[in-house]
């Protein structure tokens, strides 16, 4: 009898499976390894935390992504949040403030969250957030960033706090990177990654993956670069196409299986760098493990959303735990129906299946 599936311990080897990779990868530097090998303990305590949740009955996902900020300098073409008016040019007055933002990291590092996603909008404009979470030890914080504010007090908090890792957006070489989003923004995040590796600082690279770069991105000379110049990983996301005008851009089958064989060959073959793929690495976990299954979205609002593609949100944290959030009626619903579930075209099942989860919101799920 084939074994049902557990989310939760495909999720925590997962966790494992990222802290063991970047580990062997940062063997090299004496500093990042005494960081990763406490980072490591504190990742098993946070597993057990959830284990012995779960024994109770309740699931804590280990992963958390954190829109700390609404705002953002750039307007990369086809951005998905900026289509959603999630991210805007000023900062709205309604935001999470610092001290609520204080309070999240310190209820996921109790619940035993271990990942916290912090994205924006541009989040590097929220520096004292940033700082607030340098100090959370027990949690490992990539930073989603364009690369356009990483300053010289940011190289030094980098290097005080190595459970900070800035991820840099970037969509292959120059020419499609600043196509996308903005003349001379290839050159910035070339000059910061060489500064980065020059102090032994430890940094990823975000990949929109579409039908126009997915060649580029995964080949050898692309990859040879990043990893020449210290990055240690790679996460490719594929475009979600959020306009009719830009659909011809979001992998189709034929894509996402040649995505799928590239990162199969490239942990096999390239192992100085970790690569994850989004959705990609959910085909494993028995469908998408956003709605709290694997992580669930905090908007910069405070509203608990099951994902950043899917902007729908019966809980806002300023007036809830974090715990409470992670139970919401709509995430509950979500879990227990079979959306999450549904086959799709690809990219997010959520945002493709929004008319389902708009009509659960319509129903007083969230009542």
């Amino acid at each position: 009898m084939e074994k049902e599936f557990d989310i939760q311990e495909y999720m925590t080897k997962g966790v494992e499976r990222v802290v063991s990779d970047a580990m062997k990868a940062m063997l090299k530097n004496p500093r990042e390894s005494a960081f990763m090998l406490g980072f490591a303990k504190a990742s098993i305590a946070a597993s057990k935390k959830r284990q012995k949740a779960e024994k109770t009955g309740e699931h804590i996902p280990p992963f958390l992504i954190a829109s700390i900020t609404s705002k953002c300098n750039l307007h990369c073409a086809g951005c998905y949040s900026r289509c959603n008016h999630a991210t805007v040019d000023t900062e709205p007055v309604t935001q999470l403030t610092d001290e609520e933002w204080y309070r999240i990291f310190d209820e996921a590092d109790d619940l035993g969250i271990s990942f916290i996603l912090l994205a924006g909008g541009e989040p590097m404009l929220r520096r004292d957030v940033i700082e607030a979470a340098g100090k959370k030890k027990n949690i490992l914080f990539p930073i989603f960033t364009n690369g356009t504010y990483i300053d010289e007090r940011y190289f030094e908090l980098f290097d005080r706090s190595r459970n900070l890792i800035p991820i840099m957006s970037i969509e292959g070489k120059k020419e499609v990177t600043d196509a996308r989003r903005g003349t001379g923004i290839y050159d910035c995040l070339i000059k910061n990654m060489d500064e980065l590796h020059e102090r032994g600082l430890i940094f990823g690279a975000s990949v929109t993956v579409t039908t126009e770069n997915l060649k580029e991105v995964t080949s050898e000379s692309f990859l040879n670069e990043l990893a020449d110049r210290g990055c240690k990983a790679v996460i490719y996301v594929e475009f979600v196409p959020v306009t009719d005008e830009s659909k011809e851009l979001a992998p189709g089958d034929a894509e996402r299986e040649y995505l799928k064989q590239e990162i199969d060959r490239l942990r096999k073959e390239r192992p100085e760098m970790v690569y994850i793929s989004f959705p990609g690495d959910e085909k494993g976990s028995g469908g998408c493990v956003a709605a709290g299954r694997g992580f669930f979205h905090i908007n910069s609002h405070g509203g608990a959303e099951p994902c950043p593609f899917s902007p729908y949100s019966d809980v806002n944290i300023k007036n809830s735990s974090l715990r409470e959030a992670i139970h919401s009626p709509l995430f509950m619903a979500l879990q227990s129906g079979d959306i999450l579930l549904d086959d799709h075209d690809g990219g997010c099942v959520l945002y493709e299946k929004r008319e389902l989860v708009e009509q659960l919101m319509k129903d007083g799920i969230g009542a």
